[in-house]
Formats: C-alpha cells, structure tokens, sequence
C-alpha cells in the first residue's frame, strides 16, 4: 500500500480538516481517527521547513502499526477571505529514493550499478538470478573478478570504461551466455552515467534486455525468407534437397539430411508408403563437423528405417517428431547409427537433440527430413517443431515441382525418340548423319525433328520440321506432323505442292478443333527432294531456315530460298527452289536451335554457323559433332536436329533410257534392248520379270497414254523399272474377272516386284515398279 497516493486538508493551525480513502490506506489511520487531530502527530521525526508554504518537501510518517514511512509531500495553499490563506491541500506518495528504489529491485530486466572502476555498487533480483549469485558476494568487486572467461566479457567491460570516462551513455548488443543459464541469450545492453549534484558522474549504471525469443524469431524469419529465394531455384530434385540442406546447415542443424523415397528419383506413379519399416535413398546431408553420426550414409545410399525410429514415425504419423537426449527411441537411433558408420560411440559426442519432419506436397509423403544439434546449445522445442515443418512443407512443393518436371520431361523425351527415326533406310542417293539435342532449359522437350524418306526413282526426300514450343503437346504435334509428311511423300509430290497439301491438312485440323494446337504452337518445315539420276536438289521451306551447302573444294553457303508461311496460316503459296549439285556436295537442314545462342546479332551468328561447318571433318559423323561443339552451349535453350546429306550419283553406266515409239509393234523390240542391257549389268537372272514388267507398262503407255513415251532401266540397290508419258491418268490395280480379255497386267506386276507406284510430273506421269538386286 506503500506506493498509494494521499489526500489530506489541514487548516492554519496545523489540524487536520479532510482525510483521504489514499491516506487511509497510505497510513493505517481511519478519517475519525485523524480528523481535528493536529498534523504533527503523524509525523516520525518532526515537521521539517517550508511545508507551511506552498511547495515540497519529503517528510516521514508513522504508520498505525508503528512502521516508518517516507512521503514525497506537496503542499497548495487554500485562498480564505481577502485572499489571505485558509488552509492547504496537502498530496503525498512513497519518496523519490524510495520509488527509486522499489523499481531498481522489482525490475523484470538485469540491472546493475558500477563505480568508475568498475567495481560492483549494486545488483538487482533480475541480475543475480542471471548470475547464479546473491548481491552481497559482488558488491565491492571488481567485474573482470566475477567472471570466468575474461575473453569473452572483455566488450562488456570496454563499454563500462567507455561510459565512465566519457560520461556518454551507450547501447549495444551481445551475443553471450549467462553463468545461470542452459544456453546462449542475445542482450540488448545499455549503460548510462549517474551524476553527483554538480552534474560530475560517480557511477554507471547497466540494463540488460533479454531479446532472445525475438532474436530466433527474426532468424526463423529470416530463414523462411532464405528458403523462399533459395529452395527451388533449379528443377533438379537433387539440387533442391541439396539448397534445403544449405538453408538448414549451419543456422538451424548441426547435422541434416534428406532421404527420399525411391520411387521420388524414378518416373513411377506414388506407391503407398508400406506399414513398418521404410527404405529411403539418400540425396542431400550436410555438417557442420566431420563424422557425426547423421552422415553414416553416404549420398545415394539406401536404409530401411525401423518402424519406430523418428524418421519412420514422421513418415507414418505425417507431423514433426522431436527427440531429445535420453529418450529411448533417440538412444536407439543412435545407436543405429554407430553400426552403420566407423568410430562407434564417439558419434554420439555432444549430440542432444532431433527433429525427424516429413516431406509432403499435395498430399503425397516425398520423404523425411532429419535436423540434429551437436554443438549448438540450444534443444529442439515445439516452437522448432512448428517451424521446421514449416520450412519442409515449402522445400516438399519444391522437391515434387522438380519430381514432375523430371517426370514430364523423361516422358516427353521417350515420345520424342519414339516418333524420331530410329534408323534411317537404306538408299543409294545420299550418306546421311544425323543429331538430335534436346533442349537444356527448364522450359523442356520440344517438337523438333528430322526424317529421310526414300522415293521411287532412286530418290531420297530429306525433312526437317520444327513445333513452336515444348512439353509433351510439342512433341504429340511434331509426331502428327511426321506422319503427314511421310504420307503425303509417298504420293511422291514434288516440295511446293507437299507443303501446299501439309498446309491445308493443319487448318482443316485447327478448324475442327483437333489440330487446334499446331495452329497455337506453329510450326514450320523444310522439304528436299535430291535425284541422284540428275544431281538435282529440289526443296520449298514452311517458314523454316534454309539450308547450308558445301561443295566440293568450296566454302559453306546458305542456299537461298523462297520461304513460305508457316503452317497452319493458309491462303499463301510455297514456292520451290532447284539446284544441281555436284556429287560429293554436303546439304545441312537444321533447326533454329542451331542458330539461335550465344545472343550474337543474326550477321555474327550466321558467319559463326558458316565458319563451324567450314571446319575440315573426315566423316559426316565428325561434321556433326564439330559443328555442334563450335556453335552450341553445353546447356541449348532450345532443341536441335541437325541433318547432313552428302550427295552420290547415278552415272550413265547405271541408267539405260529409251525413247519409245507409239506403236505396239515396236514393245517386242523394246523388251529385248532391256534384256540386253540386263545381261550387260550381269542381271540376267531378273530377265524373265523385267521382260513382264516392260511389256505391260510400255503397253499400257502406248494403249491409255500419250506420246512421248519413254523406258527407264535404273540400276542401283534394287532394279528399277520406270514408263513416262505425256498423259496424267493414273492406272488403278484392280482384279480382272474370269470371263475378262484383261486387267490381269498390273496385279502381275504388283505380285512380281516388291513395289510399285505411279507419280505425276510437270509433263505427265511415271509408272514404276521395283525388284530386287539377285542376292540382295
């Protein structure tokens, strides 16, 4: 009741006039017991000077049961009549050194008070509960004698030097522990000088503010900041365990790890997670000191974790555990880990305290996370519990957003090498090699690719296409788009009119709504069709880059080309380019993957792709791998297919051409100049069915068709049989009935050879059939 304010009125004789609840309470003395009563009778040592004025003063009282109180006393004068004083208002409360005081001992914080040698003057409750020691074994010493480790206080007694030689207050905060407590606390110090009445400092004063709770708090802040920035940077299930270890170690564990379930690091869908023990892989761990017993695994390896250890308890109950030293489940988790690592019980050194906190995301268990603390003084909490889980809730959506990325993009790359060639066929026309590169960038697969298609004739199509986008739609687009092209290939149409059919196939499929992706993605393509017979490359480009021809003994070139719209955009023409090449000539199609790195501007860029294919290589296959080494990144932004083609030809001494006459007298003597003429290339075995075959497509010529009519006899990996005349009506192979005169010529034909077709011309058709080579 000490510190309660009072109220009394006391006239000019010096008696008491009024009596307050506060000096009832203040004093022990009821108002009857007071009032009329003269003032001096409270007082314990008499009524000191000028409390008869107005002002202040202090003054002691006895209290009713005889105990000394000292009051802070302030008299107001009452104005009578005429002005003169009729009486005073007199307030009082506990003394200013009182209050003083009773805050200096009640304080919550640590207080203490030095002399200018740093000596102790005074110590609160608060301080010697910190200290481990009464008041009365520090008053009189000096600091550095009353600690233990001088090193580590020797900022705290700088400061005290600092304060009482300058006079200057200072605030800093300190990291340190405490002879009374189990652990480190962070101190918010601050120390001010206590002056005399001169104003000259006699002591210093300290305050120390434990902000340890909101210290761990701003680093768990700051720790969910760092895993926010620095989990999840790359979509690499590895790397991200890796990043969610670096943001554990050293701040929060001594020792962490991740292990994930096995099915993580594959492409299969979640199993469930078995009853009892549970196997895990391995894939990130890091320490803040060599040999712990955490690190008994090693990166990559597996354990079967015992249905009641900490880590398979998190798996199975889905919520942090927390173990602490002495405990029987942490005890035979570490004993497990000393069967599993060298050095035996010396892990076990210093290790107090661990947390085992699941990895979910989108409700799938990923794996566990282990936190151990060695060094660290502190013990894992509930508080470390909640933010740990925390913490591994965002790093599992990382984990599972690199485990479906890695899953989307394993099975856009099978589609992607299962709609690629896989094997490119035989032909006479060209030698070929090839590259594909999918894309390195997080963005994934994309729909680029590359075909060669054998033609009649000898011919050989070469194809390069490119689906604008990635993923798994990129690579189903590019695969429809194949397929068209090699369809519409084998009616054998020249590139313009190719492309033109391709073109209108995917508007008609983006207007039903089924090809409505190639049409948001885009795409384009460039197709070249080389006759070894004329040496002739014929192409036409879909919005594509032309290609690059080296010929022999000359440096690399662009071969210009007229490019068309890209698919799907309609309503435009594709117009073809033809060149003669000669033999031994390289043609490289690509995509603009090849072109596209490095962020050089386009003239830089095309002189570079120049330069990478001038580069002297043995073999096609070396050309491919110089060129890809010398203008792409270790990592390509984008997909690449490369196609080289190095040209052959067919010499006269493998082509035999006759001009025939429209008269079928003249088919007998036709039959026997390619008879001959089989005989000459050693082919007379493949007489009696090339005599049937020129017989019936000559005759057909000269009966359905118009002049003029002309025999081609190729040989190269199968005899090839052609008929050309002026006429676009196609035969149809149809089966003649019994009574039929006949009909029956062209389903010989297809029953003898081992194919055969037709293909329009700028001056007609072709009709050809082929056979293969005795012993192919």
């Amino acid at each position: 009741m000490e510190s309660v304010a009072a109220v009394a009125v006391v006239d000019t004789l010096g008696r008491v006039t009024g009596w307050s609840e506060g000096a009832r309470l203040l004093t022990g003395r009821p108002a009857a017991e007071v009032v009329g009563r003269p003032a001096a009778d409270l007082l314990a040592d008499g009524l000191p000077g000028g409390v008869q004025a107005a002002g202040s003063a202090t003054v002691a009282l006895r209290h009713r049961d005889g105990h000394r109180i000292e009051l802070a006393v302030t008299a107001c004068p009452l104005a009578g009549p005429a002005g003169a004083p009729a009486g005073y208002v007199v307030t009082a409360g506990p003394s200013g050194r009182a209050w003083a005081a009773d805050a200096f001992e009640q304080a919550s914080m640590s207080m203490s008070v030095f002399d200018l040698q740093q000596r102790y003057l005074r110590v609160n409750d608060a301080a010697c509960k910190v200290l481990g020691v009464r008041e009365t074994e520090l008053t009189g010493r000096f600091f550095p004698d009353t600690v233990e480790d001088v090193e580590d206080n020797r900022g705290f007694l700088r400061h005290l030097r600092q304060v009482a030689r300058t006079a200057r207050p200072v605030r800093y905060e300190s990291f340190a522990g405490a002879p009374a407590l189990n652990r480190e606390h962070l101190w918010s110090i601050e120390m001010w000088p206590l002056r005399a009445g001169d104003g000259a400092p006699t002591a210093v004063a300290m305050a120390a503010f434990d902000n340890t709770e909101q210290y761990w708090a701003r680093r768990r802040l700051a720790l969910l900041n760092k895993a926010g920035a620095g989990i999840g940077t790359t979509l690499d299930v590895v790397r991200t365990a890796e990043e969610f270890i670096e943001t554990l170690v050293p701040g929060y564990a001594d020792f962490a790890s991740v292990d994930l379930l096995d099915w993580v690091l594959g492409a299969e869908e979640p199993p469930d997670l078995p009853d009892g023990g549970v196997e895990v892989r391995r894939v990130a761990h890091g320490s803040t000191r060599p040999g712990n017993p955490g690190a008994a695994l090693g990166l990559g390896d597996t354990e079967v974790y015992d249905p009641d250890s900490p880590p398979a308890r998190a798996l199975h109950e889905g919520r942090a555990v927390l173990c602490q030293a002495g405990e029987p489940e942490f005890v035979r988790w570490l004993a497990g880990r000393d069967t599993l690592a060298p050095g035996g019980s010396r892990h076990r050194r210093g290790v107090h305290s661990l947390l085992a906190v699941p990895l979910r995301a989108r409700g799938t268990t990923l794996g566990v996370a282990v936190c151990v603390r060695l060094a660290h003084p502190d013990a894992y909490g509930p508080d470390d519990a909640v933010f740990v889980a925390e913490l591994a809730s965002r790093a599992a959506v990382c984990l599972d957003n690199a485990r479906r990325f890695a899953r989307e993009r394993s099975t856009a790359l099978a589609l992607q090498h299962s709609l690629l060639p896989r094997g490119l066929p035989g032909q006479a026309a060209v030698e070929v090699a090839h590259r594909y590169l999918p894309c390195g960038s997080l963005a994934g697969v994309g729909g680029d690719w590359f075909d060669v298609i054998p033609l009649s004739g000898g011919r050989v199509a070469l194809v390069v296409g490119d689906v604008v986008g990635h993923g798994i739609q990129s690579s189903a687009t590019m695969g429809r788009l194949r397929t068209a092209v090699r369809t519409l290939a084998d009616v054998d149409l020249p590139p313009d009119e190719l492309l033109t059919h391709l073109d209108d196939l995917v508007t008609h499929l983006a207007g039903d709504g089924s090809g409505a992706e190639v049409a948001e993605l885009g795409a384009t393509c460039v197709y070249a069709v080389y006759d070894p017979v004329s040496r002739r490359l014929s192409l036409a480009s879909a919005g594509h880059p032309g290609p690059v021809v080296i010929l022999p003994g000359a440096a690399a070139r662009f071969l210009p080309v007229t490019a068309g719209p890209p698919l799907g955009v309609g309503g435009l023409p594709f117009e073809a380019t033809e060149r003669e090449l000669p033999e031994g000539s390289v043609v490289a199609l690509f995509t603009d993957g090849l072109t596209d790195y490095r962020g050089r501007d386009p003239h830089h860029r095309d002189d570079a792709l120049l330069k990478a294919f001038d580069v002297p290589a043995g073999t096609l296959e070396a050309r491919c791998d110089e060129v890809l080494k010398a203008v792409l990144s270790d990592q390509p932004c984008d997909d690449v297919a490369l196609l080289l083609a190095r040209t052959r030809a067919l010499g006269a001494d493998r082509v035999a051409t006759w001009d025939v006459p429209p008269d079928p007298a003249r088919v007998a003597v036709v039959r026997q100049a390619a008879t001959e003429q089989l005989a000459a290339w050693g082919l007379a075995e493949t007489a009696f069915v090339t005599e049937l075959v020129v017989s019936e497509l000559v005759t057909n010529a000269i009966r359905y068709g118009e002049p003029p009519v002309q025999l081609r006899l190729i040989r190269d990996r199968a005899l090839i049989c052609e008929v050309s005349d002026a006429s676009s009506t196609s035969p149809h192979l149809r089966r003649a009935q019994v009574y039929d005169e006949g009909g029956r010529g062209l389903l010989l034909v297809a029953q003898l050879t081992r194919r055969w077709g037709s293909r329009q011309t700028s001056a007609g058709k072709t009709i050809w059939a082929e056979q293969p080579l005795p012993g192919a």
